[in-house]
């Protein structure tokens, strides 16, 4: 594979299909007060659920510095990489893509290998289901410049519904208004949250749990002839259920991203997503 791709660690690419697409994964970082943990390395999703749920102390995230990016940069080159493309979180949400773009400039000019990074304008499986087709296409031998126009295509056509038990933790981590978070907490609703534009925008509130993922997956079916899905999960009851239904109108294959200690920490316990990739960018938003 002369083109690689990366992506940061709230791509929430499992593992094990990072490996087999040749997908090098940039972790953030979470503190739990003085405890800092690399995403998906030194921790991982169920282990910072348990972590979470003893209460003692809230989690904080932070970005990769330039200098973590251009390490994972250079031994791409090193290992015969001849173009990079770099998928990234939505700039609105983090500094990690310009942390990523401040690191390829870096390698760029001193080994002369192109790269290309683009901001996916999105999260978790809104830019790991992307990330995942493009690899595939890299791997097929695509070049640099087709890799790139097709992501960015991708990205206008991802839409992301999800569900959370709790507004409090997009609150904490100042992803969302207050007063969203207490009209949440004072009703006991299930929040649904839409992923646009690099933003978390809130769709409505639904007073069942049961009620809440019937109508993240009636918004999805909403949007049309589909080319891809799949569903983002904190646990695999979620994921399940979401999956469940996804089937009443796709077919298709179902990617599963479970939510990583760095989008966890604003999600929250009990979320869960649906992430599709409509087959026309003009398709109607959530």
């Amino acid at each position: 594979m002369s083109i690689r791709v990366t992506v940061d660690s709230t791509a929430d690419v499992p593992l094990a299909q990072a490996r087999e697409l040749g997908i090098t994964v940039v972790p953030l970082t979470v503190l739990f007060g003085d405890e800092a943990y690399r995403d998906g390395v030194d921790l991982d999703g169920p282990s910072f659920y348990t972590k979470l749920a003893s209460g003692k102390v809230t989690p904080t995230t932070t970005a990769p510095a330039p200098a973590l990016f251009e390490q994972a940069y250079r031994q791409m080159v090193a290992d015969g990489a001849t173009g990079v493309l770099a998928l990234s979180l939505a700039r609105n949400l983090s500094s990690t893509h310009d942390s990523a773009l401040q690191a390829a400039r870096t390698v760029s000019s001193e080994t002369g290998v192109p790269f290309e990074v683009v901001d996916s304008h999105s999260v978790t499986g809104g830019c790991g289901l992307p990330a995942e087709i493009i690899a595939r296409e890299a791997g097929q031998g695509a070049s640099l410049a087709e890799l790139r126009a097709h992501a960015e295509s991708l990205f206008k056509r991802v839409h992301v519904v999800a569900v959370l038990e709790t507004l409090e933790y997009l609150q904490r981590g100042g992803r969302i208004g207050r007063a969203r978070a207490l009209m949440g907490t004072l009703l006991n609703v299930k929040p649904l949250l839409e992923v646009k534009d690099g933003q978390v925008l809130p769709l409505e509130n639904v007073r069942t749990r049961g009620k809440s993922l019937d109508r993240v997956a009636q918004i999805i079916a909403a949007l049309g002839e589909l080319e891809a899905l799949g569903v983002i999960q904190s646990n695999d009851e979620v994921g399940a259920e979401l999956a469940q239904r996804a089937r009443a109108f796709w077919s298709g294959p179902i990617e599963v991203f479970t939510l990583g200690p760095v989008v966890g920490t604003h999600a929250g316990p009990g979320a869960g997503a649906i992430v599709a990739i409509t087959a026309n960018e003009n398709a109607a938003s959530a």
